[in-house]
């Protein structure tokens, strides 16, 4: 695993990779790339998500570990999608997230979009999902002091990140039917989406309120056993 010694370039690799370099790379590629390239576009926003895990740590043994806990809870995710209706992705990358930092969340939420999509099905909309998923976890790492000291809290932050997701991939919608962004078509798009964004919603408040528990109290061990 990459070892990042350097304490300024891990700072600006937390910042650069989240919120700059990956939005412009699904962005970018919603636009320039045909469909039959998604791919690409997933695998360049996997590899910064890597890039921006390895940013998370200092010491190459504390790193690898890290990375055995975020598959077991990249398989978990991959799993539940299989579950009708509602799914556990979001939940399990913010409780991965709370315990593990924020890279690690982002890079559960956007390993468990592109892996399980070579079930469900790959496209250009892949990479949003990456986005969207990732940065759920990254925002659960970074708040994760308030959000562990307040179960409401948590809650209605799965509450607001469901919301959250319907947004992000409604700009991919509007990328998708309109080559480029049109606030009124993007309206209309979280209008006619409501039913999905409220299904996103109790889903996250649902397995938080069922799983935040149970795998935190694993995760604190596996942390302390381990030296995580």
């Amino acid at each position: 695993m990459l070892l990042i010694k350097n304490k300024c370039l891990r700072s600006f690799i937390r910042i650069f990779v989240p919120f700059i370099l990956i939005p412009v790379i699904t962005v970018a590629g919603a636009l320039a790339f045909d469909e039959k390239k998604h791919i690409i576009i997933a695998l360049a926003v996997a590899v910064s998500a890597l890039l921006l895990f390895a940013a998370g740590f200092e010491k190459k043994s504390t790193g690898t570990r890290r990375m055995v806990i975020v598959a077991v809870m990249v398989a978990l995710s991959f799993a539940g999608r299989f579950i009708p209706f509602l799914k556990p992705i979001a939940a399990l990358t913010i409780i991965t997230a709370l315990y593990l930092g924020g890279e690690a969340g982002f890079l559960v939420g956007a390993l468990s979009a592109v892996l399980s999509n070579f079930y469900f099905g790959q496209g250009p909309w892949t990479a949003f999902q990456m986005l969207a998923w990732g940065l759920i976890g990254l925002f659960a790492g970074i708040l994760s002091e308030k959000l562990l000291g307040s179960r409401p809290l948590l809650l209605l932050y799965g509450a607001l990140t469901g919301i959250a997701y319907s947004f992000i991939m409604d700009i991919w919608t509007v990328l998708w039917y309109n080559q480029g962004f049109d606030i009124k078509l993007y309206l209309a798009a979280l209008v006619s989406a409501v039913p999905y964004t409220v299904s996103y919603a109790v889903s996250n408040v649902l397995f938080l309120f069922l799983l935040a528990k149970p795998f935190g109290e694993k995760l604190s061990r596996i942390k302390i056993k381990y030296g995580v």
